[in-house]
């Protein structure tokens, strides 16, 4: 195995990055994320030598067309882990499993999918939107040993780079109706209670009813509350209006009426993203009975 310097060639270094990050992509994904502007063979003999090194490896899936997925190994893990664009990444235990890659390349390619929506709407757009400015699977405890993980967290800033501009964090939650609607909707009270949630420092009592909470946990990490967005992919239409209905009466609870008001909370399905791009008015504002479809812009209201 040939070891490599890791700050030697940066299209080398941000491909493994990407692929640590993400945990997993087509060659095809790959491409669109790091090099849209050149040929996809280029793209193809970077992934190449970074597997000629031990840095990534691949499976192929036969029944997608004989697609090839890429994903970091141990040593690529290794690696960029020192990295300072990746410090406090903590990699699942499996990510360079190949079994493990083969058993959630399904929902891991989709999720790959929805962040290249956003990528390649904010290059259109001329905003800031890089490829590891998407992190999946975020750790964010909510006390007794249970915690609320996201399948990714966007940074997004609207405007021009260098000029005046406005930034958005969005909590992304992927589904692939591989749940029932009643388990997706509850992710919007997993949500709200990491929203209402203070950890208890042990020596130090809980901040009184009418005190300031001390700035803990999500406090910590965040000047608001990120935005939470549903991308809903694996059904037809009517499937998608059942899952919409679903995050409509979990959010309408009267008791996440805090919830509500603090967070923007919106659901579309990836196929409108995919088709007419994040910004263009395919999401619906949850809880909103007329499901009428809002804009992109409404998540800076």
């Amino acid at each position: 195995m040939t070891r490599v310097n890791p700050d030697a060639g940066g299209g080398d270094r941000l491909a493994l990055a990407v692929l640590v990050q993400y945990r997993m992509a087509t060659t095809e994904q790959l491409h669109l994320i790091l090099a849209p502007g050149v040929r996809i063979e280029q793209t193809r003999r970077r992934l190449a030598k970074l597997r000629a090194e031990g840095l990534v490896d691949r499976i192929t899936l036969p029944q997608a067309g004989r697609t090839r997925v890429w994903f970091p190994t141990g040593y690529g893990v290794q690696v960029a882990g020192e990295w300072p664009e990746l410090r406090g990444y903590r990699p699942p235990r499996k990510v360079s499993d190949r079994t493990a890659v083969r058993l959630r390349a399904g929902h891991g390619l989709t999720v790959t999918e929805t962040a290249l929506a956003f990528l390649q709407d904010a290059r259109r757009r001329g905003e800031v939107c890089r490829p590891l400015d998407w992190i999946p699977e975020v750790h964010h405890p909510i006390g007794s040993g249970e915690a609320v993980i996201p399948d990714a967290l966007l940074y997004y800033r609207r405007g021009p780079e260098g000029g005046e501009g406005s930034m958005l964090r969005a909590f992304v939650e992927v589904d692939r109706a591989t749940m029932g609607p009643e388990r997706l909707a509850a992710k919007v009270t997993a949500y709200a209670r990491l929203h209402a949630y203070v950890p208890t420092i042990p020596g130090r009592r809980r901040p009184a009813f009418n005190q300031e909470p001390a700035l803990e946990d999500w406090r910590k990490r965040y000047p608001l509350f990120p935005r939470l967005l549903f991308v809903l992919d694996g059904t037809g239409p009517a499937g998608i209006e059942t899952r919409i209905d679903a995050l409509q009466a979990a959010a309408a609870d009267l008791a996440l009426a805090d919830f509500r008001q603090d967070v923007p909370i919106l659901a579309a399905s990836l196929v409108d993203l995919l088709h007419n791009g994040p910004c263009a008015p395919v999401w619906r504002l949850i809880p909103n009975p007329d499901h009428q479809r809002v804009a992109w812009s409404v998540l800076w209201s």
